[in-house]
C-alpha cells in the first residue's frame, strides 16, 4: 500500500513539473487524446457551448457584414461595397500597411491591406473592424466589434454614417468600367471581370449625318431623365437599341459613344461562353444600374436566324437549344460539337422578362451585320425599341472624318469625293484608313488623293461585280428557257 501511494506521488510530481516547465507540450498531449478518443459530436457541442459562454461573459458584440447575401447571391452586397470604401478612405490614415490600388485618371487610390485591424471612433466610442475570409467558400465579411453598452448608437447612427459616407466616397472616386462575362469557377462568385473604360469615342467624332446623331442623342438623354415616366406607365426603366449594318460602319464605336454620353458602365456579354439560361439570368441580375449591356454580332453569337415557321413541328423555338440547331444545320453529332444550353426563349426573357426589371436604368444594345437574319421576335418594339442603321460613309460622315484626321473643314477636292461617295459603297473605317497619314511627310493633299484613288477603285470593282452578276443571271435565264423548250 505504501509502495502504491509512493508511485502515485511520483507520477503527480512528474506531471506537476512537466506542467510548469512545458505547458504547451501538455496541451498538445491532452488535445491528441481528446481528438482520438472523444467523438466529434461531443467535441462540437463542447465548442459551441464554450463559445456561447464566452459570448455571454464578453462585454463586446460582433456584427458581420457579408460580401454576398441571400438576396444578392451573384452580386456583391451594396452595403459591403460602401463599408469597404469607407474603411479604405479612413482606415489608411491609421493603418501601417495599405495597398496602392488601380490608379485611375491620375488619382491614387489606397486600400487597407485586409489582414489588419482598423480602429475607428464615433462620438467618443471606439470600434474595431476586421476583414474575415471563409476559406471553404472564399467569401469575405467585415466584422465590427464594439462594447455592448453602445449597441443602439453603433448599430443605428454609426452604421448609417458609414454607409452614407461610403456611398459619397464611391461617387467621388468612381471610374467607369468595361465588364466581360467570365467562365464560372470555384474560386470566386464573381461573374464579370472588368477593366477601366477609357474609350475616347463621342458623338462629335462619329462619321454620321448631323441630323441622325442629334436624333440618337435626344433619344438617349430623354431615356436617362424618364424615371418618373416609366414608373407612371408601369414599365421597367430600360430601352433597347439595335445597330445594324456592314462591318466597319462604327457599331462598336456607337456603343462607346453612348456610354460616354450618359456616363454608364458597359457590360460586353459574350453569349458563346454562356452555358445555360440560368447562367444568363445570373449574369443579368449581377449587373448594376446605369449600364449598357451590349451583345455584339448577335447573329453570329447564337443561331437565332431560323424563323419560327421554319422550326420542325416536334421542336419549339422556346425549348430548342441553340447548340442543337447549329449541329442540325452543320450535320454534326453530339460528340463532336459542344452544345449550348441557351435558348431563344432564354434570350428573349433576358431582354424583357421579369428579371430584366431587377435594376433600373439599363440599356440593351444588340449589333448585327444583317437585320434580315434575326428572328422577328427578337427585334420587335418593346425589346429593341429603336433600330439604327449604320450605313456606308456619306459625305457628311466624310467631313467629320476629315476634321478628325486632317483638321480641315473644306478643300478643293471635297466635290470630287462627294460625287464618288454618292455612287460608291465604302465604310467609315476604310475612309478613315485612307485619311490617316502613314508617314509624317504625308500632307492633306496626299491623304485626300489616297482616298480618291481608293474610291475610284472601289467604284470600278463594284461596277465589274454588278456586271458579272447580271451576266450570270442572264445566263441562268437562258438555260432555263432552253430547258423549257426541250
Amino acid at each position: 500500500m505504501v509502495q502504491h501511494t509512493k508511485s502515485l506521488t511520483m507520477v503527480e510530481n512528474t506531471l506537476m513539473k512537466w506542467t510548469k516547465k512545458r505547458p504547451l507540450e501538455l496541451v498538445v498531449f491532452i488535445w491528441s487524446i481528446v481528438r482520438h478518443y472523444v467523438p466529434i459530436e461531443i467535441r462540437q457541442l463542447f465548442f459551441r457551448y464554450t463559445r456561447q459562454l464566452v459570448e455571454l461573459t464578453s462585454p463586446y458584440i460582433h456584427l458581420y457584414i457579408d460580401e454576398y447575401t441571400s438576396s444578392q447571391l451573384y452580386s456583391t452586397s451594396s452595403i459591403y461595397v460602401r463599408v469597404r470604401a469607407y474603411l479604405d478612405e479612413h482606415g489608411c490614415k491609421s493603418s501601417t500597411r495599405f495597398r496602392l490600388h488601380a490608379p485611375a485618371r491620375g488619382k491614387r487610390v489606397f486600400r487597407t491591406s485586409g489582414d489588419e485591424e482598423v480602429i475607428d471612433q464615433f462620438k467618443g466610442v471606439t470600434v474595431w473592424w476586421v476583414l474575415e475570409v471563409k476559406d471553404s467558400v472564399k467569401t469575405k465579411a467585415y466584422k465590427l466589434m464594439f462594447h455592448r453598452k453602445y449597441r443602439e448608437l453603433i448599430s443605428g447612427e454609426y452604421l448609417d454614417y458609414v454607409i452614407n459616407e461610403g456611398k459619397m466616397i464611391i461617387q467621388r472616386n468612381r471610374t467607369r468600367k468595361l465588364y466581360l462575362n467570365k467562365v464560372p469557377d470555384s474560386y470566386s462568385r464573381a461573374l464579370w471581370m472588368s477593366v477601366n473604360f477609357e474609350h475616347p469615342a463621342n458623338f462629335d467624332n462619329l462619321a454620321m449625318s448631323t441630323a441622325k446623331k442629334r436624333e440618337i442623342v435626344e433619344d438617349l438623354l430623354s431615356f436617362s431623365k424618364s424615371k418618373d415616366f416609366y414608373a407612371r406607365v408601369g414599365k421597367a426603366w430600360k430601352r433597347g437599341y439595335l445597330l445594324y449594318g456592314p462591318p466597319g460602319t462604327g457599331k462598336s464605336t456607337m456603343i462607346a459613344a453612348m456610354a460616354n454620353l450618359l456616363g454608364y458602365d458597359v457590360y460586353d456579354l459574350e453569349l458563346t461562353s454562356v452555358s445555360s439560361n440560368e447562367e444568363l439570368r445570373r449574369l443579368l441580375i449581377s449587373t448594376d444600374k446605369k449600364s449598357i449591356i451590349a451583345i455584339e454580332d448577335v447573329d453570329c453569337s447564337l443561331d437565332i436566324t431560323q424563323k419560327r415557321d421554319e422550326i420542325p413541328m416536334n421542336t419549339s423555338s422556346n425549348t430548342t437549344s441553340i447548340g442543337t440547331k447549329i449541329k442540325a444545320r452543320e450535320g454534326k453529332s453530339e460528340n463532336t460539337t459542344k452544345q449550348s444550353g441557351v435558348t431563344l426563349s432564354g434570350l428573349l426573357n433576358f431582354i424583357d422578362g421579369i428579371w430584366s426589371a431587377s435594376e433600373g436604368e439599363r440599356i440593351f444594345v444588340f449589333t448585327t451585320n444583317s437585320l434580315a437574319k434575326l428572328d422577328p421576335a427578337l427585334i420587335r418594339t418593346g425589346r429593341m425599341d429603336k433600330h439604327i442603321e449604320m450605313s456606308y460613309c456619306c459625305f457628311e460622315g466624310f467631313k467629320v472624318l476629315a476634321k478628325n484626321y486632317l483638321l480641315i473643314d473644306t478643300h478643293d477636292k471635297f466635290d470630287v469625293i462627294r460625287e464618288l461617295l454618292e455612287v460608291t459603297k465604302m465604310t467609315p473605317a476604310d475612309v478613315g484608313e485612307c485619311l490617316m497619314p502613314k508617314v509624317p511627310s504625308e500632307d492633306v493633299e496626299v491623304c485626300l488623293d489616297n482616298l480618291i484613288c481608293a474610291l475610284e477603285k472601289a467604284r470600278d470593282d463594284q461596277v465589274a461585280k454588278a456586271k458579272a452578276a447580271e451576266l450570270k443571271k442572264k445566263k441562268k435565264e437562258e438555260e432555263e428557257e432552253e430547258e423549257e423548250e426541250e
